[in-house]
């Protein structure tokens, strides 16, 4: 196996599924206390979500609290509680290149903006016979690092 260009950093988010974020809500905000810094809705992705976040500066995580603007259509974000992890990747397009060159299956849509203004891809929760590497039941968002994060994890290693 080739040396890997990249580094997975950290867990950049969590994101829960449910059919209510409502009652998402009363757990996340109301009781354990985190804070609802933003709001996402898309109808491509089916998602009204609430992006909350624990800690702060560059170790901040995100836990978005998504439900669908409609429960019939896909992609279903309410149908599997937790929804996908979200990874710090400290170079996107060199890990997509990698990984996709070893044999890792990637969902369709390419490296995009995501929810919170970074560039994201997605890893497939299932392999094929061309890509045999995928999340193995689990979606996974690979996320680039802004400088300051990447920064902070390299003082945190060295």
């Amino acid at each position: 196996m080739t040396t890997r260009p990249f580094k997975v950093l950290g867990i950049q988010q969590i994101a829960i599924g449910g059919p209510s974020k409502e009652r998402l809500r009363t757990l996340w905000v109301e009781k354990l206390g985190l804070e609802i810094t933003g709001n996402f809705v898309s109808e491509r992705e089916n998602v009204d979500e609430d992006i909350c976040a624990m800690g702060s500066g560059p170790f901040k995580v995100e836990v978005d609290l998504m439900q669908p603007l409609d429960p019939e259509k896909k992609p279903a974000v309410h149908t599997t509680p937790l929804n996908h992890v979200g990874l710090w990747i400290d170079d996107l397009p060199k890990a997509v290149e990698w990984l996709g060159a070893n044999g890792v299956r990637f969902a369709p849509g390419g490296i995009r903006k995501g929810a919170a203004g970074f560039d994201i891809c997605f890893l497939h929760p299932k392999g094929n016979e061309e890509f045999p590497v995928g999340g193995e039941g689990v979606l996974v968002e690979l996320v680039q690092a802004p400088p300051e994060v990447v920064q902070a994890f390299a003082k945190l290693a060295g």
